[in-house]
């Protein structure tokens, strides 16, 4: 970790001379309901014309999908940078607006079939998606066997271990999605867990020093269709370049259909296998199957950045810590045309130039406060979210304050364009301290909160809030509500399910005239409040007793105290 930035306490004359002396003095109220009403005599900056233009902006075919690398990544973060200096919002890198890392970009070649040794084969896009996992122009397997591995954790605290100590290394891992959810003592029942996402999947299999890993796709289990993981996994992949962490030679998923075939080539039954991954007496199971393949790719070092600002917070004792506010900037770019005419640009409109938007606005009107808060707070804009949380894991490598320092993140990942709702979805419900003060800012504004709607979905680590949960910060995804004032019951639900089932992460993710911005306004207006109160209340936001990410805290707190017992107070 790098030493902090030294936070500005002051940006542009206008800026310092329009709060003054005495509003300085005063950082605003710390009670909550005044803090709310202090905080909403702003949120009349926050107007549906403003967050539509944002979104016309960065979504319009010039930025060409906003992937990063490209000359559309390049003139987003330039124009958002400019609109975080239009609102005083004092530059939050080092060296300006942008904080600038490196992302290995693998392009991987798929073979016309990926063969197996009892004579079955999978076709690439339709049955199987690939890459290159080694962050090289090769990656082979030879004669490679395939074991089953049940859900593919290793979960101590919950007395579940799929690999038995077996040895696996070598070897193509064939696994299922999710984690085990069909039971409320075990995991977290229907709410998804990190051991239910892909990436653990990956990272675990490296661990142990396996070849490959195969993770069997199924709607329910993703929470996706096949669709998205093609899209997602045709093109370049981003990675952070590797540090002398394991990595696998082939990662690759596969459709339910053409993993029951490839199995029952060797005699072995999905559905029997899936049954008997459901105990914790489960163990590896070798299906007598074995591959050899080979995957090229094109490599490229790609640079791109978050975008950072910062208002420098005015409390002499809580100055030094920080709410950090995110959303990210990117998305996917552009597909090749199959045939003339053909749309091929990711827009990425409501993924996610909604929540940047959220963001810019939500900047604008704190920084119109008569006085600043008494913490400081980072607006980040980040990068590569769509390549896995790149972007907000390296600011979560190089944050611009100690991890220790940071109260909370707050984050926007797609925000309401079906209308205002009665209700907030906070995906993150029951881990944190910040439920007192969601459910505080749900109070004063007349609206329900809710946790996630689609907890076996895993939403809590699928966006950037899970880099800050990681290195121990408490996160609130606020991702809108479903209730929608004057539409009968389920109509909100309906049309979330068709924006992920026909828009998302396709070119048709656009903005399109029935949008509509006053739900915007009420959730950027929500987002507003919660983060005030955050930044003004007396004592830093916890993990609930017991949580996945409650020893991070604690660690980040001890480090945090160890750096200023030895005289350094970063």
């Amino acid at each position: 970790m790098r030493v902090p930035i030294i936070v500005l306490l002051c940006f542009l004359g206008s800026a310092c001379g329009r709060v003054g002396e005495e509003a300085v003095q005063s950082c605003g109220p710390a009670a909550t309901d005044e803090a709310l009403a202090y905080a909403d005599q702003v949120a009349h900056l926050i107007r549906g014309e403003e967050l539509r233009a944002v979104i016309a902006e960065l979504a319009s075919d010039d930025y060409e999908g906003r992937a990063p690398g490209t000359a559309g990544d390049v003139r987003a973060r330039e124009w958002i940078a400019a609109r975080l200096a239009e609102a005083n919002i004092a530059p939050g890198a080092d060296q300006g607006y942008q904080q600038p890392f490196e992302l290995v970009s693998v392009t991987t070649e798929l073979p016309a079939v990926w063969p197996f040794s009892t004579g079955a084969s999978i076709a690439p896009g339709t049955e199987f998606v690939a890459n290159v996992g080694n962050q090289s122009s090769l990656a082979s397997l030879a004669g490679a066997e395939l074991v089953f591995v049940g859900y593919g954790i290793q979960a101590p605290e919950y007395e579940w271990d799929d690999y038995k100590s077996q040895d696996v290394s070598g070897k193509v891992l064939v696994m299922l999605n999710n984690d085990p959810e069909w039971d409320p003592g075990l995991f977290a029942g229907a709410r998804r867990l990190y051991y239910g996402r892909w990436t653990y999947k990956y990272e675990m299999a490296a661990r142990l020093g396996a070849a490959g890993a195969i993770i069997i796709h199924t709607t329910p289990s993703a929470g996706y269709p096949w669709q998205v993981v093609e899209t997602s996994w045709t093109g370049p992949q981003y990675e952070i370049p590797a540090e002398g962490e394991p990595r696998l030679e082939v990662a690759a998923w596969i459709t339910e259909p053409a993993a029951r075939a490839l199995l029952a080539s060797a005699g072995h039954e999905l559905d029997a296998l899936v049954q008997a991954a459901r105990s914790r007496d489960f163990a590896p199971v070798p299906l007598g199957i074995s591959t050899s393949l080979e995957l090229k790719a094109g490599l490229e070092r790609v640079e791109t950045a978050n975008v950072l600002g910062v208002l420098p917070g005015c409390d002499e004792n809580l100055k030094n810590e920080a709410v950090v506010v995110t959303a990210h900037h990117d998305h996917l770019g552009k597909g090749v045309a199959a045939s003339e005419g053909e749309d091929v640009i990711y827009n990425g409109a409501f993924d996610n130039a909604t929540g940047v938007a959220a963001v810019l606005s939500l900047a604008k009107a704190v920084a119109g406060l008569p006085s600043p808060p008494r913490r400081s707070i980072v607006f980040a804009l980040v990068g590569a979210e769509e390549q896995g949380l790149l972007g907000s894991a390296y600011y979560a490598r190089h944050p611009t304050f100690h991890p220790g320092r940071i109260a909370a993140n707050v984050n926007f990942d797609g925000v309401s364009i079906w209308g205002e709702a009665r209700d907030m979805i906070f995906v993150g419900l029951g881990k944190s301290s910040l439920d007192r003060i969601a459910a505080d800012v749900a109070s004063y504004v007349g609206r329900t909160l809710r946790g996630d709607q689609f907890p076996d979905q895993g939403y809590y680590y699928r966006s950037d809030q899970f880099s800050f949960a990681k290195i121990g910060v408490p996160g609130i995804y606020l991702d809108g509500g479903v209730e929608i004032i004057d539409k009968p019951d389920g109509w909100g639900r309906m049309r979330i399910n068709a924006y992920i089932t026909r828009d998302y992460h396709q070119p048709s993710d656009e903005l399109a005239d029935d949008w509509v911005f006053d739900g915007m306004v009420s959730d950027t207006r929500f987002g507003l409040l919660t983060t005030y109160l955050i930044a003004q209340a007396d004592e830093m936001q916890s993990w609930n007793p017991g949580d996945e990410f409650a020893a991070a805290r604690t660690q980040a707190l001890a480090e945090l105290e160890s750096l200023q017992s030895s005289g350094f107070a970063p």
